[in-house]
């Protein structure tokens, strides 16, 4: 059931894995070509994981292990556009929207800046943003953390027309 305010809402998410020799790097939907990936119960998207608890958490609808919890089987190797779809749904009978995204992801290797472009449209395409309201901060952990792949985003909702 929608909302009876029409105030804007704000929620924030952040997710981590450590990376792995020989697995698959997936960021914002977009496989990038890497050595190492995300050790994960699902595929691992840090910017798609962060994205939908930041969706869930402007609701207090909890977080996606309470939806997909990683000791159930059915879910391994999940792709996290699934888990988005399910949380936008959620999102859209509470009576909103995402208006505009901001993602910082924490990433030693590879560097992140020639798929900023790739991430950015594929994430505008999920969301059903313009590209110009989807934020991408790319930071290296200055060899504190090179052993994982971390993610914070911000989301901004407005009431559906």
């Amino acid at each position: 059931m929608a909302e009876s305010s029409a105030s804007p809402r704000f929620g924030y998410g952040e997710d981590a894995h450590r990376l792995g020799d020989g697995l698959e790097l997936w960021l914002g939907g977009v496989r990038i070509p890497s050595e190492r990936g995300a050790v994960a119960h699902s595929d691992g998207d840090v910017v798609l994981h962060a994205l939908s608890d930041a969706l869930l958490s402007a609701f207090a609808l909890g977080d996606i292990g309470a939806y997909f919890p990683d000791h159930d089987p059915r879910w391994k190797g999940l792709e996290s556009g699934v888990i988005l779809d399910l949380v936008l749904q959620k999102v859209h009978e509470k009576g909103y929207r995402p208006a505009q995204i901001s993602a910082v992801v924490v990433l030693d290797k590879p560097r992140l800046g020639p798929y900023r472009e790739s991430i950015q449209k594929n994430l505008a395409r999920l969301l059903g943003l313009p590209e110009e309201r989807v934020g991408l901060t790319f930071k290296t952990s200055e060899g504190l953390a090179p052993d994982h792949v971390q993610c914070r985003a911000m989301v901004y909702l407005e009431p559906l027309p």
